[in-house]
């Protein structure tokens, strides 16, 4: 008697109809695989927790307080942070871009919370319907920024009034900054309203496209060690106005008019 082996499947049919089932299958476990182990650039550091936006990593802090530590790369996100106090660190500075994409058609950060601190993370290429398209729109609270740079916007950073609350700027860089056209009211590389206390040292300022470079309405200043270029600005006003006045200090800055100003009056509004 001959025997003849039995076939796995003696529907050829039903083994097509059951294949692309289970290649969609591993095909799922696999893109699920694949997000669990995806980097996550916005690091909390406290709770050791990454997320792919920094929309959540700052829902997630809330009006707690926490540090964002933020990997290398361009990154088109924005971030609205209502409450508490967070720290926003380039884990390399100038290597973390927020390119083009504001939040409320405001800026890449609106602040409204205690504090916030930007350290080595750069700006660009922030413009709004309004005009005011800022790296950073503070409303209210404390702000710090270190090893930062703004640059090719319409604002480097516009703030809200906060007579209780100070601002302090170290080491970092406005460029391309500022606008006064399309009938709008100017924008400037810094324009501070009503805080406290604005402090900038060791900054610089050059090449800008309109407006103030340092504008504030702040009671008391401290604006020492910085670099105001004005040899490649086009359109420019003043280097420093202070709209309402104030007292502090201003030293050691060093300036150089451009050619081509919108107000050759003089380099400070006081």
């Amino acid at each position: 008697m001959l025997w003849r082996a039995r076939p796995i499947c003696t529907d050829y049919y039903a083994l097509m109809r059951i294949l692309p089932i289970t290649l969609l299958a591993l095909g799922a476990i696999a893109s699920t695989t694949l997000a669990r182990t995806a980097p996550q650039p916005f690091l909390i550091d406290e709770a050791g927790v990454g997320y792919q936006k920094l929309a959540d990593a700052v829902a997630a802090i809330g009006d707690g307080s926490g540090t964002i530590t933020i990997a290398p790369g361009t990154y088109r996100q924005c971030a609205v942070q209502q409450g508490g106090n967070i720290t926003y660190r380039a884990t390399q500075p100038g290597s973390v871009i927020f390119d083009g994409v504001t939040c409320e058609g405001k800026a890449a950060l609106v602040l409204r919370g205690r504090s916030a601190a930007v350290e080595g993370v750069v700006f660009q290429n922030m413009r709004v319907a309004d005009g005011n398209g800022a790296g950073i729109r503070l409303e209210r609270g404390n702000l710090t920024i270190s090893h930062a740079l703004f640059r090719n916007s319409e604002e480097g950073i516009l703030s809200g009034d906060d007579p209780a609350a100070s601002i302090h700027i170290d080491q970092s860089t406005f460029r391309h900054l500022g606008r006064c056209d399309r009938d709008l009211s100017c924008a400037h590389s810094i324009y501070i309203g009503h805080y406290g206390l604005l402090s900038v040292t060791n900054s610089r300022f050059d090449q800008g496209d309109g407006g103030h470079y340092l504008k504030t309405r702040s009671a008391r200043v401290n604006i020492v060690n910085n670099s105001f270029d004005d040899s490649h600005g086009h359109l420019t006003n003043y280097m420093i106005d202070l709209s309402n006045g104030a007292t502090g200090l201003i030293a050691d800055n060093e300036m150089e008019q451009g050619a081509d100003k919108d107000n050759y009056s003089g380099r400070f509004q006081l």
